[in-house]
């Protein structure tokens, strides 16, 4: 009889033993998970209020880009007077909807998942949390986060770039002129697959563009090391810088992708077979420059654009730390 009572209370005991082993492991799933939540959203709204901010600069970047205005000429005031005087001053914001939908899925996953590809990186290289990631594997957590910001949310970016891309003229009804509308109507005349016009350029595009402007801030965190805890105005300053340096280099390819975007879209004549294809048609026709056309507006924008981005995104990030203490 006591043989079997000690069975039964050594049986009884197993449970707590199993659960206390089990509760650290259960926590710190529990809390990675939270704070993935909490960088993806810091992320996402960061790159909201960065976006709104500076819509107008870019609106007058792709118009640039596309060429698709009826204008003279490709100038900032000659493209902000024509906005205005066609659409009003909403105009400048035109396609922000459309952003916003696309910018908060994807600076949450470029944000988030570049912790994550540098907590990766730092486990294959051994580099201690205190100590600064080497700028080759900043580059390259920075170029695959934004790879995956983009496969996941390239409809939008199409449905953005077509509602931007083209000026309304007078007395002719704007063809794009909302999300689901520019989706409808693109699905319509040109099938499914439309909505992906663009991406490959895009996916080639993401690697150096996000890789450059995390690397230059990783090179900036290195050059100027400091012993504080950083600062959103740091972040500010070497994500601005980061992202002109990002906007000089991709500028080109950028181009391609907003012209394949618009290839088939009502109003415009221009095909392509591919991105190939593309780049030949554009220098044979007006030659390397066309490939800059609007570079000028884009690193005004792209300077407080990602100084915004990084700079309220550590904001954010430093003010909800407290809630998973």
């Amino acid at each position: 009889m006591s043989h079997k009572i000690i069975a039964m209370g050594e049986s009884s005991l197993t449970p707590p033993k199993m659960q206390r082993k089990n509760t650290p492991s259960l926590q710190n799933s529990s809390a990675a998970a939270a704070d993935m939540t909490r960088r993806m959203i810091c992320g996402g709204v960061a790159g909201m209020i960065a976006k709104t901010a500076t819509n107008p600069l870019e609106r007058i970047k792709m118009l640039s880009q596309t060429g698709e205005h009826g204008l003279q000429s490709s100038g900032v005031v000659s493209l902000y007077r024509s906005i205005i005087e066609n659409e009003g001053v909403m105009g400048l914001w035109a396609g922000n909807g459309a952003n916003l939908l696309r910018v908060f899925p994807a600076k949450a996953v470029v944000f988030s998942s570049n912790d994550m590809y540098q907590g990766l990186f730092r486990k294959l290289t051994k580099t201690p949390d205190d100590q600064k990631l080497a700028p080759f594997y900043a580059f390259f957590a920075g170029g695959f986060a934004g790879m995956t910001a983009t496969a996941c949310t390239y409809p939008l970016d199409f449905a953005r770039g077509r509602i931007s891309g083209k000026l309304a003229q007078q007395g002719v009804n704007k063809e794009y002129t909302g999300i689901i509308r520019t989706v409808i109507v693109s699905v319509r005349d040109e099938g499914f697959l439309a909505l992906y016009k663009g991406v490959t350029p895009t996916l080639i595009g993401a690697l150096p563009y996000e890789g450059i402007k995390f690397g230059t801030v990783a090179i900036l965190e290195g050059s100027f090391p400091t012993e504080e805890k950083t600062s959103p105005m740091r972040k500010m300053i070497f994500g601005g810088l980061g992202g002109v340096m990002a906007g000089l280099i991709t500028y080109p390819n950028d181009t391609i992708r907003r012209l394949l975007q618009l290839q088939g879209s009502r109003g415009t004549s221009s095909e392509y077979s591919g991105f190939v294809d593309c780049v030949r048609k554009t220098y044979q026709a007006e030659g390397i420059g066309r490939f800059y056309r609007g570079m000028s507006i884009n690193i005004i924008r792209m300077a407080p654009n990602a100084a915004v981005q990084f700079g309220s995104y550590e904001l954010l990030k430093q003010l909800t730390a407290k809630y998973l203490d």
